[in-house]
C-alpha cells in the first residue's frame, strides 16, 4: 500500500498531526489542505487514491467541496467530522461522499475505511477527461467555465449542474431519472416539463442554432444526450 496517497481537506492541526503518524506507519503519502480551495486544487492536480474531508472548513463548508469535486472525479472521499447526527451523514452520503467517519476515530477504523474505499476505487471504470470540447463548445469541470466559440459564457448554477452531469457522461443517454439524482437530487419533486424548460434555457447558450442543436440531443421518451468528442 505504500505507493497510496491520501488527500486531507482538514484545517485542525491536532487531527492533522495525528494522522500524518498514523498514515506514514501504514504506508500512506499524505498530502494536506487546510481550505477546501486548497483542497480542490490538489485533488486536482495530484489524483490522490483517496480523500479524507472535514465538513467543518475555514473558507467553505465541506459539503460544497464535496459537491464540487463529484463534477469531475469519482475519487473515493470519506467525510470525517464530530457531526455525528443521521441527518447530517445522510446529507454527506447523498451529496456523494462513499463513507462517513464520525470524530473521534481510532487507527484502526481509520485503516478499515480506506482498505474498503480502496475496494471500492477498484470497481469503478477511470473518469472522463475534465475538459469537454466539442462544435466550439469548450467546458472545463474543475474550474467550472464554460465556453462557445472561445468566447466564456455564464450559467446559472442549475443551467451549469445540469451541462455538468451531460459532460460526465458525454456520448451516452441520460435518463431522465438519473438526470434528476445527478442535477436535483433524489428527494426533489422535479417534473419531466422543467426537466425539458432547463434544457431548453441551456440550449439558448451553448448551442450556436438551438433549433438545430449539434451538442446537446434529445432522445425521445429516454433523455438527453451530449454528443462525445473525438478522443
Amino acid at each position: 500500500m505504500n505507493d497510496k496517497t491520501l488527500l486531507v481537506i482538514e484545517d485542525e492541526t491536532a487531527i492533522l498531526t495525528f494522522l500524518r503518524s498514523s498514515l506514514e506507519k501504514h504506508g500512506w503519502q499524505m498530502l494536506e489542505a487546510r481550505t477546501g480551495r486548497l483542497g480542490l486544487e490538489l485533488a486536482a492536480s495530484k489524483k490522490p487514491d483517496v480523500i479524507l474531508l472535514d465538513l467543518g472548513l475555514p473558507d467553505q463548508d465541506g459539503l460544497d467541496v464535496l459537491k464540487a469535486m463529484r463534477q469531475w472525479t469519482s475519487v473515493p472521499v470519506i467525510i470525517v467530522s464530530a457531526r455525528g447526527q443521521e441527518y447530517d451523514k445522510v446529507r454527506g452520503l447523498d451529496a456523494g461522499a462513499d463513507d462517513y467517519l464520525t470524530k473521534p476515530f481510532g487507527v484502526p477504523e481509520l485503516m478499515a475505511r480506506l482498505r474498503t474505499a480502496l475496494r471500492h476505487a477498484a470497481q469503478k471504470p477511470d473518469d472522463p477527461p475534465p475538459l469537454y470540447d466539442y462544435e466550439g463548445l469548450k467546458v472545463d469541470l474543475i474550474a467550472r467555465k464554460v465556453w462557445l466559440k472561445k468566447k466564456e459564457i455564464h450559467l446559472s448554477p442549475l443551467q451549469y449542474d445540469l451541462l455538468g452531469c451531460l459532460v460526465r457522461h458525454a456520448g451516452r443517454v441520460v435518463r431522465q431519472k438519473q438526470l434528476i439524482k445527478e442535477v436535483w437530487g433524489e428527494t426533489r419533486d422535479v417534473t419531466p416539463e422543467l426537466i425539458r424548460i432547463t434544457v431548453h434555457q441551456l440550449r439558448h447558450k451553448i448551442e450556436p442554432d438551438p433549433v438545430r442543436p449539434r451538442c446537446l440531443k434529445t432522445e425521445p421518451g429516454v433523455g438527453y444526450r451530449l454528443e462525445a468528442p473525438e478522443l
